[in-house]
């Protein structure tokens, strides 16, 4: 009994300790709250990317499926990673390189991009600069600039480190773009 009401007296302390310093930690909003927000289309993913990459200074890691490549070249998105590493950036992209995408992974590697492939990852995420980050919730199933998808993008650097973390795991995996992409001429184009 006397060994049940010690451990209720105990209980009580933490408790008034956990009080009060719950009173002591107020939350205050400052510079370091963390901003979150979900995007629901291709068209607001590529409009959110593209000003991120024109303020980028250092490097952008990519980790996406092969229908991403097209999605890039058709909404710009190459291009302003081309004029980012014009001006001194460096661009990594993770994909899953197949045969229809060849011409698509050859312009990665024209602007200057440094590409590798890992076969069906799964993943579809982007870091800026080590900072901002986009990942995919729902990743579309389509090029279309209004098919459905949604993404999560935040200026969280502890996230943004997470990803980075798991972009430099899956970038040692991965096989050189030109590797691949003869791997597959050899075996030439599928057939239906």
């Amino acid at each position: 009994m006397k060994k049940q009401e010690s451990e209720l007296h105990e209980m009580e302390a933490r408790k008034r300790e956990l009080e009060e310093l719950s009173k002591q930690q107020r939350f205050r909003p400052s510079d370091e709250v963390s901003t979150f927000k979900i995007i629901k289309s291709t068209k607001e993913l590529v409009a959110a990317a593209i000003p991120l990459i024109e303020s980028m200074k250092e490097e952008w890691l990519i980790a996406v499926p092969g229908l991403a490549t097209v999605v890039a070249s058709l909404f710009g998105i190459n291009d302003a990673a081309a004029e980012f590493i014009q001006r001194g950036g460096r661009v990594r992209t993770i994909v899953d390189i197949s045969y229809p995408i060849i011409d698509n992974v050859r312009e990665l590697l024209s602007i200057g991009e440094e590409v590798r492939h890992i076969d069906r990852h799964g993943v579809l995420f982007v870091v800026f600069d080590r900072k901002h980050s986009m990942t995919a919730i729902q990743p579309a199933e389509s090029a279309s600039l209004n098919a459905p998808m949604a993404a999560l993008w935040t200026d969280d650097p502890i996230y943004a480190q997470y990803l980075v973390s798991t972009w430099e795991m899956l970038w040692e995996q991965a096989v050189p773009a030109e590797e691949r992409i003869q791997e597959l001429l050899k075996k030439g184009a599928p057939t239906a």
